[in-house]
């Protein structure tokens, strides 16, 4: 009896390898199937979702230290703007752009604040959203990561740590910093030696982008809008930000008003009142008592009012 038998031959599905798909935020090649980028660990879906589109998404970056509440601000930001029915409104690109809002309005609802933000570039969350607006002559689309503090400042102390940081910095449209003002307020040094050392990267990667002539705007040109954080418990904050930050922060509204021409500062809060719940080990940690949101959109509506041309046309 013959054991002969047809067996189809899979080789062409190697065809597909052949292809290099292109990182978003790096521009480094992929496999097909790559779920992270091989070179900066941003997630490939980004790429596919681009790929299907006419529109090149600008990349934005909300940035500040460890505890400063960028998960916070971020995911009730995203939460707020997809529930508008008026003014500027978001809708989101792909399933994975959810996440961070689900994981920020499920913990304030459960009494708590989101956990620390993991210094893995392929565990942080990722936002791709079409923004409209009556002020926007087309939908805008813009990619926004909840990158990790530490992982910032790691770069910014040992460069091409986190190669996915240098790469979406220097390509971003717009920066939203956000800064502790309550630690601020206490005269700790941390925020503000932070900002500055932000703000001078953010320039030192713009003079790395001219001598390479990448076709970039300039620094001067990229709006920053600079956010105290927390403001609930501090009421100055709200009443004069610009004045809060020249009598608290002296460093960094020095870098604000003289090597930046687009920026402006914004006080916000999420949370109404919070408190101090003692866990396990009788570790204190602050949790909030009601979530009142104040200030979360104008950084951001200010932000997109000044970020160029909506967006680039992909070219064919």
């Amino acid at each position: 009896m013959s054991r002969a038998c047809d067996v189809p031959m899979d080789s062409y599905r190697l065809a597909h390898y052949t292809v290099q798909v292109e990182c978003y935020v790096c521009g480094g090649g992929n496999t097909f199937d790559a779920e992270l980028c091989r070179h900066c660990q941003a997630p490939m879906a980004l790429a596919h979702q681009v790929n299907t589109q006419n529109v090149q998404p600008g990349l934005v970056a909300v940035l500040g230290t460890s505890g400063a509440g960028k998960t916070v601000y971020l995911g009730m930001l995203m939460d707020m703007l997809s529930r508008r029915n008026f003014g500027l409104q978001s809708l989101v690109r792909g399933a994975f752009s959810v996440s961070l809002q689900q994981i920020t309005t499920s913990a304030l609802a459960n009494g708590e604040f989101p956990t620390k933000t993991p210094n893995e570039p392929d565990r942080w969350n990722w936002v791709h959203s079409q923004l409209t607006s009556p002020n926007l002559r087309r939908p805008l689309e813009l990619i926004i990561p909840d990158m990790s503090g530490e992982a910032v400042l790691e770069e910014i102390d040992h460069p091409r740590t986190f190669p996915v940081v240098r790469s979406f910095l220097s390509k971003s449209v717009g920066v939203v910093i956000l800064v502790d003002a309550v630690r601020l307020q206490r005269g700790g040094h941390e925020q503000d030696h932070f900002t500055m050392k932000l703000l001078t990267f953010l320039s030192e990667l713009e003079a790395e982008n001219n001598r390479q002539r990448l076709r970039l705007k300039r620094h001067s040109g990229r709006p920053v809008a600079v956010v105290l954080t927390k403001a609930d418990q501090c009421e100055k904050c709200f009443d004069d930000p610009e004045g809060f930050v020249k009598a608290c922060g002296s460093g960094m509204w020095r870098h604000c008003s003289e090597s930046i021409d687009n920026v402006k500062i914004f006080a916000a809060g999420v949370a109404g009142a919070s408190a101090y719940r003692f866990g396990v080990g009788n570790q204190r940690r602050r949790v909030p008592l009601r979530v009142e949101p104040r200030g979360i959109i104008e950084p951001f509506e200010w932000l997109i009012s000044k970020v160029p041309a909506n967006g680039r046309r992909r070219s064919k």
